[in-house]
C-alpha cells in the first residue's frame, strides 16, 4: 500500500535530514552519502536508525 503523497513530502530520513522515496516497502533516503532502507510495516514508516538496513 503505497503512501500518501502529503505524508511522503514532509518525511525525511533521521539520520541526514534528506528527502526519502519510497521503493517497495521500504524508504529509501536520497541523500548521497547516507542511502538507508527504513522498513515500512503495515503502512507505517519506521524512521529509527536501528531499523534501518544500511545500503549494499
Amino acid at each position: 500500500m503505497p503512501l500518501e503523497a502529503g505524508l511522503l513530502e514532509i518525511l525525511a530520513c533521521p539520520a541526514c535530514h534528506a528527502p526519502l522515496k519510497e521503493q517497495d516497502t521500504e524508504l529509501i533516503c536520497t541523500g548521497q552519502d547516507c542511502g538507508l532502507a527504513y522498513p515500512v510495516r503495515d503502512g507505517i514508516p519506521v524512521l529509527l536508525v536501528d531499523e534501518a538496513r544500511r545500503p549494499a
